[in-house]
């Protein structure tokens, strides 16, 4: 199987490890007694905007929750803001957002204020009073996200889009630096989808945070991403957003053959989804 490897020219290299906030080396992740990735070597510096894609199984959850610390390594590292994942010195500084966090039961009552609030609490503080600094970070975060005008609806009167939007600001009300998304753009239509992909790429460029979403939507990552990572297993590629291989290299990858003899198809369309989409309102796990 071709695998590409997109990294940077080695004099760049220590300069780049030093900047790094994530650094995973030589990481294997099993999960029921399968091993689910392996081999996986990974460096991101703060500000990216990384755009994780592959097919279903292929082990981005997997990636991502191993990141959080809520998965542990068969073999292999991970460190963030120098730390180990879950260390309480950087509680606070990673921000999560699943795939369900936009999925309230309608049951539930609660406004856009006091969803983005819940990011503010913490083991330390969660007793305490709400004091002036709590509702200037809150304030700052529905400013962030554009919901502001609509802090005291009922965030089920939300479109996806916007409910999207409250969960992300409920993570950059905690003070988070590095946001991971799964999956945001399920079950949106295409305006609210434009509208957070610019986003998350304004809070790259104007706010400095750093980003790593997973998404089956190549199209849309694509234009958005500063850096794609193809996951399947291990690592295939990582490199530039306009490096990312055509359709046809990218079945090399996967390691489809042509199974009509030839190995270009005009009729194939430029814009793909890989794998199928998860529903909506499912929050089962890859394995």
């Amino acid at each position: 199987m071709v695998v590409l490897n997109m990294q940077p020219p080695a004099d760049n290299k220590v300069m780049e490890e030093a900047a790094a906030i994530l650094k995973i080396k030589d990481l294997t992740v099993s999960r029921s007694g399968k091993v689910v990735i392996h081999d996986i070597n990974l460096s991101v510096r703060k500000g990216e905007f990384i755009g994780l894609v592959g097919p279903n199984g292929s082990g981005k959850s997997t990636l991502l929750l191993s990141i959080l610390g809520v998965l542990r390594a068969q073999q292999g590292s991970i460190q963030i803001y120098g730390q180990k994942p879950m260390s309480r010195s950087i509680l606070g500084k990673i921000g999560w957002v699943s795939q369900a966090a936009a999925v309230m039961p309608k049951n539930v009552r609660i406004t856009v204020r006091e969803l983005v609030q819940l990011g503010t609490l913490n083991s330390r503080n969660m007793f305490w009073r709400r004091k002036g600094i709590h509702r200037e970070k809150v304030d700052q975060a529905m400013k962030m996200v554009g919901l502001e005008g609509v802090a005291d609806n009922d965030i089920a009167r939300l479109s996806g889009g916007q409910r999207q939007r409250a969960v992300i600001g409920r993570a950059l009300a905690s003070d988070a630096q590095f946001i991971l998304l799964d999956e945001p753009l399920v079950g949106i239509d295409r305006e609210s989808r434009n509208s957070l992909l610019k986003l998350l790429d304004k809070l790259c460029h104007d706010e400095n945070k750093t980003i790593l979403m997973v998404s089956h939507d190549l199209a849309a990552i694509r234009q958005t991403a500063h850096r794609m990572i193809y996951l399947e297993e291990s690592i295939r590629f990582d490199g530039l957003t306009e490096d990312f291989p055509d359709l046809t290299t990218l079945a090399g990858l996967r390691g489809i053959e042509p199974v009509h003899g030839h190995s270009h198809d005009k009729n194939i369309p430029k814009s793909i989804v890989l794998g199928t989409e998860k529903n909506e309102h499912s929050n089962k796990e890859e394995e």
